[in-house]
């Protein structure tokens, strides 16, 4: 995958993940239920991808943050679910993406990578477009509790934030794609049962049904959709990878109006309009891909590129 442009990588993956909340609407589980199953079918497939993937790449290094990160993703997984029963599908959408800010403030704070004035700007048309996208402007809310629902969302936000950071640090300089995935899906397994279980419950006999949804939902939201992330994260700043992935609720749009026959008004589409418009702009002060050791940069004689390419390395 190192001769892919890391954006394209991305923007696959996002549209893997824009399928999760579909299939987990047709699936008809609890959310906690839904988290278990989303890391427990996913597991023999990606032990068998990072077995083989071992004998090319070795062990891999910084394992401990792979689990850390997943932890953190079950945390992510079973708030996301709760904030739709609180609030409805469309603000939960807008909550969890607080994310687009919390990866690069995180980086920012923890190792001093800028956010490019670019990506600054953008971030209000971002924020607005995603709120339209999701449906915010032609509804009131469809939850039962507004309040707490909210708070679940902007927690799953902010934990979907911390997951995308420490995957991009722990990747940073290795070619590992398949076996961090396998790690952080234990972490975040592990982190699924035991929050979502007292919680939610987990409900061990869904039903042949709902098996095949959450089977689906494992395979494109939890195998193909973050191994694709996983393997652009490091090779991207963190402020054009949070702007890319805001892409997810936009295909969530398209995708919720081919399978589940919803008909996105006026305001959805112009909000997705205005997330393409924003990403544009972001991507503008963006890098382009080159290789780990920073040579492709160099090469382009741009030192303003090389001096960003060399910053976000760490991580």
């Amino acid at each position: 995958m190192r001769r892919i442009d890391p954006r394209l990588l991305l923007i696959s993956g996002a549209a893997f993940i824009s399928a999760s909340a579909i299939l987990f609407r047709l699936s008809g589980v609890s959310p906690g239920t839904a988290a278990f199953f989303r890391c427990a079918l996913a597991l023999p497939v990606l032990a068998l991808l990072a077995r083989w993937e071992r004998r090319g790449a070795g062990p891999r290094r910084r394992a401990g943050l792979d689990v850390l990160a997943g932890l953190v993703l079950g945390a992510d997984f079973v708030l996301w679910g709760a904030s739709i029963d609180g609030v409805g599908a469309g603000i939960a959408t807008v909550l969890v993406n607080v994310q687009v800010v919390v990866v690069p403030l995180l980086a920012f704070a923890v190792f001093g990578e800028r956010p490019s004035r670019a990506f600054a700007a953008a971030v209000p048309a971002l924020m607005g477009g995603v709120a339209l996208a999701a449906g915010v402007a032609g509804h009131g809310t469809d939850g039962t509790d507004p309040v707490l629902g909210s708070l679940f969302g902007a927690g799953a936000g902010l934990a979907y934030g911390g997951y995308l950071f420490l995957t991009r640090l722990a990747g940073r300089g290795q070619e590992h794609r398949a076996q961090p995935v396998l790690l952080s899906t234990l972490g975040a397994g592990a982190a699924s049962a035991a929050i979502g279980g007292p919680w939610q419950g987990i409900d061990l006999a869904p039903g042949w049904p709902a098996l095949g949804w959450l089977a689906a939902l494992s395979m494109t939201g939890q195998v193909c959709g973050w191994v694709l992330i996983g393997a652009a994260l490091p090779r991207l700043g963190a402020d054009v990878a949070g702007a890319l992935l805001l892409l997810q609720p936009v295909l969530a749009v398209a995708l919720g109006a081919m399978v589940l026959g919803e008909r996105p008004g006026p305001a959805q589409l112009a909000g997705c309009g205005l997330v393409v418009a924003a990403l544009w702009l972001a991507g503008r002060g963006s890098v382009p891909p080159r290789d780990d050791s920073g040579v492709g940069s160099r090469a382009r004689g741009d030192a303003r590129t090389g001096e960003h390419a060399d910053r976000a390395e760490v991580p």
